[in-house]
Formats: structure tokens, sequence, C-alpha cells
């Protein structure tokens, strides 16, 4: 779809011309199959570069057009980095934190949206970093009967599974469920005020300025169809697989903690810290393996510094490593990964003396 698009629809789809008018046909095409896809009407989806340009487009614009009700934006203690820096950006951040599970505690939650001056509230729906999903469902009440707008964080769950109604807006990005780099979604039911943050032009209602890489969203639009499509038999697999790996790990490694709740969770992500051992120095070691894994904050991984994530549910922090299963990974990699995980921490904690 991609390479078609190249020579189909390279042309501006604000243009009236042939082409500009094929490239237009083209982009509406793509938004109805992605708006279908997260529930919402095509005129209520906006195209932006990345999922983290839909955060930060998505919440200075609900933020701003609320600037007579307040500055302060609710969210939970493991939102992804970029809503953390937007919310700053935005004015003062009320923090609300989690249990053990990674989930969100709904009292809090409450007590912090009903708060005077609150322009905006956000949660994820499910973390990126240990699988465990959030009560969007009730947190969508809550907002709605405080007079809040949801901001939903969704990245981790489009194309897996499908996210509870009663949001105001949400955000996904195109490479999460298979398609290419440099596509985001921010979906904004109507009703919810909006005041873009960038000068307005004629392109996505001024919500993302620029020209749209049309290719890349008609390739977002075929992936993700493709994707739902096998997610019901693909997530099954993978859910029982992360449940066997859950399990031989905690039985085969001591001193590991496997972290997120067990049940209430993405069916396709794992994690895992191993005490007196160094992340980077696992990471290494399973890759040498064949394995590509992260340790460190799921969005800051490069980094190396301790998960804000895995620190506001206070599980250990040090050796962590994140799994995440892709629709081509096989159960004969997993058993392996199982198998050979146990030495490589051996040598590891042998090497420092413990």
């Amino acid at each position: 779809m991609l390479l078609q698009a190249l020579d189909s629809g390279w042309a501006d789809p604000a243009r009236l011309h042939h082409e500009g008018r094929t490239a237009r046909l083209l982009l509406d095409n793509a938004r109805a199959v992605l708006a279908e896809a997260v529930g919402v009407r095509p005129d209520e989806l906006y195209l932006t570069t990345s999922g983290t340009a839909a955060i930060h487009t998505g919440l200075a614009a609900l933020t701003a057009a609320r600037r007579r009700i307040g500055t302060t934006v609710v969210h939970s203690a493991v939102e992804h980095s970029a809503v953390l820096h937007a919310a700053a950006a935005a004015g003062t951040t009320t923090e609300v934190g989690v249990d053990s599970s990674g989930r969100v505690d709904l009292d809090a939650f409450a007590t912090a949206v009903q708060a005077d001056g609150v322009a905006l509230a956000t949660l994820q729906s499910a973390n990126h970093e240990v699988g465990t999903r959030q009560p969007i469902a009730r947190a969508s009440e809550i907002c709605a009967t405080a007079g809040v707008p949801l901001l939903v964080d969704a990245a981790a769950s489009v194309g897996h599974e499908d996210v509870p109604a009663g949001w105001s807006a949400l955000t996904a990005s195109a490479h999460k469920w298979g398609g290419p780099a440099g596509v985001g979604l921010l979906a904004v039911r109507k009703g919810t005020r909006l005041a873009s943050a960038w000068p307005v032009d004629e392109r996505e209602d001024g919500l993302s300025p620029g020209y749209p890489n049309l290719p890349a969203a008609l390739a977002a639009a075929a992936a993700l169809q493709a994707r739902l499509r096998e997610a019901a038999e693909l997530d099954k697999q993978h859910r029982a697989w992360i449940a066997e790996l859950r399990q031989r790990l905690a039985a085969d490694i001591e001193d590991v903690e496997v972290v997120g709740d067990p049940d209430d969770r993405l069916p396709h992500i794992l994690t895992f810290s191993c005490l007196y051992v160094d992340g980077e120095a696992l990471v290494t070691a399973l890759d040498a393996e064949g394995f590509s894994v992260s340790s460190g904050s799921a969005c800051t991984a490069s980094t190396l510094r301790p998960s804000h994530v895995l620190a506001a549910m206070g599980v250990l922090t040090h050796g962590n490593v994140r799994v995440s299963l892709a629709r081509t990974s096989t159960y004969d990699e997993v058993d392996r990964f199982a198998t050979v995980l146990p030495g490589l921490v051996r040598r590891i904690r042998a090497e420092v003396g413990m």
C-alpha cells in the first residue's frame, strides 16, 4: 500500500487539480478506515506526525480551550513521558498515584478531577511498560460528572483491543500496530472544545499544520485493518505465551519480580526485574542471544534511567527488562527465551560477586 501510494498519492490533497483530487480521495479513505477503528466519525479524527505529536497537540488544544476554568492537568503517575512533558508545559499538574500493579487510584483520581481549576484529565488506556489496563470506563464517568474532558493515550492498546468508550479525546501511533513510523492519530469527539496551539491553516483544522504524509497514512490504515483482522487469534496466543513466561521466570530465577497485573493486562507485554543485575548488561547479553528487549522506562530507554513507572508502583527497578511480543514471534522463541534467561542472570550476578 505504501509503495502504491507513493505513485498515486503524491500530490497535495488541498489542491483542486486532478492529482490533488485523487490525493484527497485517498486521504479521505484512509481517515475513514482509521476513524472506524477507534470508534469516531471521520471528521473527528486528525492526523499528526507521531503519537507524541498527537499527545502534545491534543493536550495543548484541550487545555487552551478551558483557560477560563483553570490550567490544572490531572494525570496518573505512570503516564508516558510525552504526557508528563505536555502536562507540565500546559500549566499546573496534579499527579495521582497507582497501586503495585500500576493501576490508578480511582478515589484519588476522582478527588483530583473534582477540584477547582481543572482543565483536563488524562489517563492511558493501558501501560506501555507493564501492560496493566487502566479503568477507562469508570474514569470517563468520573470526568463526565465533573464536567472535565478526558484525554486517553491509547497507543499501547489500539490494534490489540478496543478502548472503552466515554473519553473526550484519544491518541494513538501507527508504528504500535505495525504501520509506518511518522503517523499519529488524534481523535476528538464533537462537543469537546479545542483551541489550536498552532497558527491555524487549512490542514487538519489547524491541529496538525503542514503537508500530510499521505502514503504513510494509507499504509497505516491498511496495517490497522490487517492487524484487527488477526487481533483476536493473535492476542489469545500472546496472552497464553506471556502467562507461561510469567510462571517460568518466577519459578526458575531467584530474586526476580514479575510486575504488572497478571490478568487485567495487554496480551503481549511482560516486564520483570532481577535483583543484583544491571539492566544494560542483561539487555546486552540477551541481544547476543538474538533477543531484542529493552530496559529502563519504555519511553526513555536510551537513558537507562530507572523507570518512573516502576518507581511509582513501588516495585524493583534494578535489572529491569521489558519483553514485547510481535506478530511474527513464535512459541519456540518464547521457550528459548525462558530457557536461556536464568543462565544469563546467574552469569551476570557471578561477575559482580553475587
